[in-house]
């Protein structure tokens, strides 16, 4: 029932056709190796059967066209984590669809696995943009609150080997100016920023409607329009994500 259940509400497939034009897909493998973040539950989509993930993410990844040329893939963890079956698909799609950018993401201490795979794609004449969660670039805030686990406080050093960064907003303790500094701060040292509005989960960090109304009212309509900047109000924004029934 769960299997089916989570057919019904988890989209993995998505077009956007917006900003950063590209195709989305969301993949399931054996889940995020950290799971220790206070405010995420991310790492509940995912499964130990190895087979499992395979068949549904060759059935997601099928739907795959190449229309943009870009393709980013996400996993509710990092690009570690998926089988390898499944990497070697999405190389061989990336070929056949000519996409000639791809996105994965991964957590810091994942690092050591980057430069290989920007090597494998490079093969193909395919870039590889890497994107990490950081949240915040307030270190003291980052891994004694929200736990992170990101061992440094030098932004330089987590672009030395990310390429995007994804920041956290609309969480207790967080003011207009610590919003925009991280903001700031994010779009100095990374192509992209992407900006998500924290949402109600079964994790121990809840949102503050006080700080997201700030960021709404404030904050929102000074990045909406800059090209290098995500804003997802919802996390379900980029058209994949739902409903968590792996427990």
């Amino acid at each position: 029932m769960k299997k089916e259940l989570e057919i019904e509400i988890m989209e993995r497939y998505s077009i956007i056709n917006e900003k950063n034009k590209r195709e989305i897909v969301l993949l399931r493998g054996q889940g995020c190796s950290w799971r220790r973040c206070r405010f995420c539950d991310y790492h509940l989509d995912f499964s130990r059967d190895k087979e499992e993930n395979i068949t549904l993410n060759q059935k997601e990844l099928s739907k795959i066209t190449g229309i943009h040329q870009k393709l980013e893939v996400i996993n509710s963890g990092s690009f570690t984590e998926l089988p390898e079956e499944t990497m070697d698909l999405i190389e061989t799609i990336c070929i056949e669809k000519k996409i000639k950018e791809v996105h994965f993401e991964a957590h810091y201490n994942q690092r050591k696995f980057i430069p290989a795979l920007r090597q494998r794609f490079s093969k193909n004449n395919i870039s590889v943009i890497i994107k990490i969660g950081v949240e915040t670039f307030d270190y003291l805030f980052r891994e004694s609150y929200l736990v992170k686990g990101i061992q440094t406080d030098n932004p330089s050093e987590i672009a030395t080997y990310f390429d995007e960064c994804c920041l956290l907003q609309g969480i207790p303790g967080q003011t207009k100016d610590s919003m925009i500094q991280d903001i700031e701060i994010g779009l100095t040292y990374f192509n992209r920023v992407c900006i998500n509005i924290m949402q109600e989960n079964g994790m121990a960090i809840k949102p503050d409607p006080s700080v997201i109304e700030l960021f709404v009212k404030e904050i929102y309509p000074l990045y909406k329009e800059n090209q290098r900047v995500d804003i997802l109000l919802e996390n379900t924004a980029f058209g994949v994500g739902g409903v968590t029934t792996n427990v």
